[in-house]
């Protein structure tokens, strides 16, 4: 079998690899825990293996996608109805293409990747588990959906796995369903996300209508060939639409709420979730779009990330637990890539979601540890002491607050330049909002190592002396390792130049570009600087939270979210409950009572009145013969 066939061919047996684990697990094998287990780990690690082969691949010949099979065609559609240069086709044909380019395959090893070392972990984490075999079923599901987003080549295809990643993330946050705050977690997380997605089927429907396409690979050409005025209102709307599907994936405002709720399933989960993969699905989703992006939706883009990147890293200062925390900041940072698409940086969105991977996944699994440790206790205020504990994950966990919070030479050091470097390009007001909330960023993450690692031991588990396994340590170093790296560049190699050449995008002069380039490394390094010094300065000795005392009302309303869950509760108790009620009453006493009761029980009294008349006596029908009779005669003459 030639190399060229072998790379056609690998893609579907990555993505087909996880359905076949997760159908014998939850079907044939879900009383075997050890073998369920095998069975996860192997599909995913075989799938990290061959990712890596693609990966380096990259310089080969090969096609953008390839269609294995049409599962569906429509007939004849009128495209016409829109722009009168919009192709006129036969029928629509939905494809099953894998996309088999250089994004879709860094998004392959980024997933797989991340999946493999969250399996590795859920043996340790998971082992005492009931439901065990369940939960790697519901793993591998999860990673086959996700996998199919990444590879999805058109519209529809995407969209099928995007629901699929919907309902498979349903069934891990509310893992311990038996839990009513795990059991409402899910059920708020997947309501939340069908609001956006109903923009995302709408925004497709669209643009087929108007382009007569649903590829990846043509809708640039079929953007071309409509270049007018009228196209571009229709790309605003359709765009807008298709980004409501991000807004709910991604969770940006003001459907973000979802996402720290979804804490409530077990800690690997939230790292997968968190890390590279569902909430990622939105940013990837919008970088593979780019091109349907209108200077004015991207716009209204880059400010909605501007807000939830403020906005949750505001929210995170105040929060106690700390998957709570790495919850916020996951939203944060979520809104740092959906700015840098807004701001015509595909490529430095995607810089940021591969570094990102790495260093969230690691504090996620470094909480983890500390939570397994300490009987599933997460209030920081409650731990302490932890670097004379666990020292290895101590110093795992800050290499990733370090990363996270843009230190100098580390992977989110350079991942964040770039967004703020194209920030600074486009918009100056978006640029400070990005500094402000690289401040930010550093002081909640050195709030919450020292209060939770360093200092004197807290709480009734403050003796915990529960060492981890090397299953959940040795995923922690390779991830260390990434955190530290993945943003250098090897002779002009890395992951920032294989994303450069992705897109068309806007050139600036040099030196536009190096003053831009100055003044967000600058910029980024002193809000690095100035929030960990501050963080260091508030939190070093602190037995207790001293900024609610400092900062008195704001402080309250970011430990409670600037109450946007009691707004939705509010919102929803006087229109959707009230509508409701309203819909109960209509359908219950004028459908149901007036119309189908009353027309029957109309009927019934009729009847039981005529049935008086029918008494089988001849005389009485006589009677009521020569009644008539005088009846109609008295009608005639009067």
């Amino acid at each position: 079998m030639s190399k060229e066939t072998v790379i056609l061919n690998l893609p579907l047996v990555i993505l087909l690899l996880p359905l076949l684990s997760a159908a014998l697990i939850l079907l044939f094998f879900s009383q075997y825990r050890r073998l369920s287990a095998g069975l996860s780990v192997g599909a995913v690690g075989f799938g990290l293996a061959a990712s890596i082969f693609l990966f380096v691949s990259l310089g080969d010949d090969h096609s953008k996608s390839d269609t294995f099979f049409t599962w569906l065609s429509i007939g004849h559609a009128d495209q016409n109805a829109l722009l009168p240069s919009a192709p006129d086709v036969e029928s629509l044909d939905f494809n099953f293409s894998l996309q088999n380019d250089p994004l879709s395959r860094l998004m392959l090893l980024v997933v797989t990747l991340v999946g493999t070392l969250v399996h590795v972990f859920s043996l340790a984490y998971m082992r005492g588990d009931e439901g065990y075999s369940r939960y790697f079923g519901a793993l591998s599901f999860f990673v086959f959906s996700m996998l199919g987003i990444v590879l999805s080549a058109n519209l529809i295809m995407m969209f099928i796995f995007w629901e699929l990643v919907g309902v498979s993330s349903y069934l891990l946050i509310s893992h311990w369903f038996e839990k009513p705050a795990a059991a409402d977690a899910g059920k708020k997380a997947f309501i939340t996300n069908r609001i956006g997605d109903v923009g995302f089927l709408l925004g497709i429907l669209l643009v087929w209508s108007a382009l007569g396409t649903i590829h990846f690979d043509s809708l640039g050409e079929q953007i071309v060939r409509n270049n007018n005025a009228g196209w571009t209102a229709i790309a605003t709307i359709a765009g807008l639409l298709i980004f409501c599907g991000a807004v709910g994936k991604s969770a940006q405002f003001p459907l973000h709420v979802w996402l720290p709720d979804a804490m409530e399933g077990p800690t690997p989960v939230s790292a997968l979730i968190h890390a590279a993969t569902m909430v990622a699905a939105g940013v990837y989703m919008i970088c593979r779009v780019f091109v349907i992006f209108t200077p004015e939706a991207l716009e209204i883009i880059a400010w909605i990330g501007a807000i939830t990147a403020l906005l949750a890293a505001l929210m995170a200062v105040q929060q106690d637990d700390i998957k709570r925390i790495l919850a916020y900041s996951t939203l944060s940072q979520l809104g740092y890539m959906v700015m840098a698409v807004g701001c015509s940086g595909p490529d430095a969105s995607m810089f940021h979601l591969t570094t990102h991977a790495a260093f969230k996944a690691l504090l996620f699994l470094g909480a983890g540890v500390v939570i397994y440790a300490y009987h599933h206790e997460q209030d920081i205020w409650k731990m302490g002491g932890l670097s004379k504990t666990l020292p290895i994950t101590t110093l795992c966990f800050v290499i990733g607050a370090l990363a996270l919070s843009g230190f100098p030479l580390l992977s989110g050091f350079f991942s964040k330049d770039a967004i703020l470097m194209q920030a600074y390009l486009h918009n100056k007001a978006l640029f400070g909002i990005g500094v402000f909330a690289a401040l930010v960023t550093a002081f909640y993450m050195m709030r919450c190592v020292l209060v939770a690692f360093y200092g004197e031991h807290r709480g009734e588990h403050a003796e915990s002396d529960m060492k981890p396994s090397g299953e959940m340590i040795v995923p922690l170093i390779i991830l260390a390792i990434l955190s530290v790296t993945l943003g250098w560049e090897y002779q002009g190699h890395g992951v920032n130049p294989i994303l450069a050449d992705l897109w068309e995008l806007e050139s600036f002069g040099h030196e536009t570009h190096k003053a831009a380039h100055n003044a967000a490394m600058i910029g980024g390094t002193i809000a690095a600087f100035t929030g960990l010094l501050l963080g260091w300065i508030i939190y070093k000795d602190a037995k207790e939270d001293p900024l609610p005392a400092k900062l008195g009302k704001l402080a309250k309303y970011m430990r409670n979210r600037f109450y946007f869950d009691e707004l939705y509760r509010f919102l929803n108790r006087w229109t959707q409950e009230k509508m409701s009620f309203a819909a109960d009453w209509f359908d219950r006493w004028i459908i149901s009572g007036l119309g189908v009761k009353g027309t029957s029980g109309a009927v019934d009294i009729t009847g039981c009145l005529l049935r008086l008349f029918q008494t089988g006596n001849v005389q009485t029908y006589a009677l009521l013969t020569v009644i008539g009779m005088l009846f109609i005669l008295a009608l005639i003459l009067f």
